[in-house]
């Protein structure tokens, strides 16, 4: 196991890329941002879910942020990208309030460059940790 800030989030970013019908890889992006600073944090999720569409294979620009507020099994700071033609899974993310400042939980095809990913991420200016599927 890498390195991590928190244990117990690993963990449980770990049990959220079990074997389904797409394989994952995923990344806790570590912010600073606290509960005030909510547009901040929105526009840093819309930053990091397009650094996963270019290494993905995407546009960016051919994708959108769908935030399921219409969708009972969404929670609030819960938003996947996916893509304008055919809304297809691009990345999903959850945005988790802990100990004060914000940590966005995002998980994506392990078919993406998980490394340049993690890379771009960290030169955006956040501390960043890469969690592997199996």
């Amino acid at each position: 196991m890498p390195d991590t800030i928190d244990d117990d989030l690993y963990q449980r970013t770990k049990a959220l890329l079990e074997p389904g019908e797409i394989d994952l890889n995923g990344a806790i992006v570590h912010t600073d941002y606290d509960g005030q600073d909510d547009v901040k944090m929105m526009q840093a999720t819309i930053d990091v879910g397009d650094v996963i569409a270019e290494h993905s294979g995407y546009d960016p620009t051919d994708c959108f942020v769908y935030s399921g507020n219409d969708d009972p099994d969404f929670s609030s700071n819960q938003h996947q990208g996916l893509t304008l033609d055919d809304e297809e899974f691009v990345w999903e993310c959850q945005q988790l309030l802990r100990e004060g400042s914000f940590d966005i939980v995002v998980y994506y095809r392990a078919s993406a460059d998980h490394e340049a990913i993690l890379e771009d991420v960290r030169e955006m200016g956040f501390d960043v940790t890469g969690v592997e599927g199996d």
